[in-house]
């Protein structure tokens, strides 16, 4: 089954990542909103992490049948995920992700902080109030 994507950072409309890895490879796109989750600063791009007071405010992107393939490896690959690897900075996680337009729950591929990073984060990261990443990078 081909999952859409729940984007909350640099893969967002107008910023950097989704001219080079979205643009004409998705289907469709819309707001949505991830629950039980917060999001932190990072480098130039947030990290979500899961948290059940939060909601953390995104895309949901629905791939082209014959794009979705070949964007899932990419997407691992910018996020610098690999299954089972305790270097990973993200894991990509099964979610429940909310449209906007109709309130239906949806369930997406979510990139979320791996445990060491999310450790840290939570020690001493910088929390985005609102759950909302642009503007702030």
């Amino acid at each position: 089954m081909n999952l859409p994507f729940f984007v909350y950072g640099t893969l967002r409309p107008g910023e950097i990542n989704h001219d080079r890895f979205l643009r004409g490879r998705t289907a469709h796109e819309e707001p949505a909103r991830l629950r039980g989750a917060v999001l932190y600063e990072g480098p130039g791009y947030p990290y979500a992490v899961e948290a059940p007071e939060g909601e953390v405010r995104g895309e949901l992107v629905t791939a082209r049948p014959e794009a979705y393939e070949e964007l899932l490896t990419w997407l691992d690959r910018l996020e610098e995920y690999v299954p089972g690897d305790p270097r990973n900075l993200y894991d990509r996680v099964e979610r429940p992700v909310v449209r906007e337009t109709d309130g239906a729950a949806v369930r997406a591929w979510v990139y979320v902080a791996a445990p060491a990073v999310e450790a840290r984060l939570r020690a001493r990261g910088t929390r985005v109030e609102g759950g909302d990443w642009r503007g702030v990078g």
